[in-house]
């Protein structure tokens, strides 16, 4: 039998950091909803490996709750819906009610009902309508305009790059791993920008040639991207120019189309 511990978070949102300390760097964070494998326990800590992509981290243990090996593989399988406004609501059995951010994962809901393992909520809010094709993919960038950038964040809160590509896309039922140099492994390598189209993905590098950056190509050479705010710019060969700056202010190295 596995001694391997599975919970999952119950708050909005739980800041994921790389080292158990709360002065360490926040890495990612833990959405409503998403499974994790415990790995590791401290005094105050957890070290986890989430269920959706694999990141590792450390989050402190009152914000999940433990579930069992078997609801933890069930909802692998569960059909997921995301929170598809800037914020919602869901309540617990005693009528505790939390926050939902825009995309929190809600696995196997049945109406305004939730239940993972014992525990079950009512859910209030509205749901993001999966579609896997380029123009919700654009919409749905679109629709985070605005968000501040926030290192390691994946809310309309506050997003990093590679958070607001991966949540975009997997809100849409297309999954992509964490961090921009792990997505850039994925989907066909495009020669040229001329071949993109809109929701492929332009990444870029720095001096040394480390892929730093990502962002959701649109429309006659623009790309929506996570860079001060979720802003739009235009792309070219050399990169993104802004505007606002007057100036190139990432390296392309790379586009790619993970849609078929």
């Amino acid at each position: 039998m596995s001694t391997t511990q599975y919970a999952f978070a119950f708050l909005s949102r739980a800041p994921m950091r790389a080292e158990p300390s709360d002065r360490s760097e926040m890495v990612n964070e833990v959405l409503f909803g998403e499974a994790f494998e415990v790995l590791d326990l401290k005094a105050k800590w957890i070290k986890i490996r989430l269920q959706h992509d694999g990141y590792e981290g450390w989050i402190d243990p009152q914000m999940c709750k433990r579930i069992s090996q078997e609801t933890y593989e069930g909802l692998r399988s569960a059909p997921k819906y995301f929170q598809g406004e800037v914020a919602g609501q869901i309540a617990d059995e005693a009528g505790q009610v939390f926050t939902l951010t825009k995309g929190a994962c809600l696995p196997g809901l049945q109406g305004n009902k939730l239940v993972i393992g014992e525990n079950k909520f009512t859910f209030e809010g509205a749901l993001h309508e999966s579609k896997k094709h380029r123009e919700a993919l654009t919409e749905t960038a679109s629709n985070y305009l605005g968000t501040p950038y926030f290192w390691g964040g994946r809310t309309t809160f506050g997003i990093d790059c590679s958070g607001f590509t991966q949540m975009v896309y997997r809100m849409n039922g297309i999954y992509l791993p964490r961090d921009a140099s792990q997505q850039a492994k994925k989907g066909t390598t495009l020669s040229f920008l001329e071949e993109c189209q809109p929701g492929d993905l332009a990444f870029f590098d720095n001096a040394e040639g480390t892929i730093v950056h990502v962002g959701i190509v649109l429309k006659n050479y623009k790309i929506i991207h996570a860079s001060g705010r979720v802003r739009i710019d235009t792309v070219d060969h050399s990169g993104i120019y802004n505007d606002e700056l007057g100036k190139h202010t990432h390296k392309l190295r790379v586009l790619k189309s993970v849609l078929a």
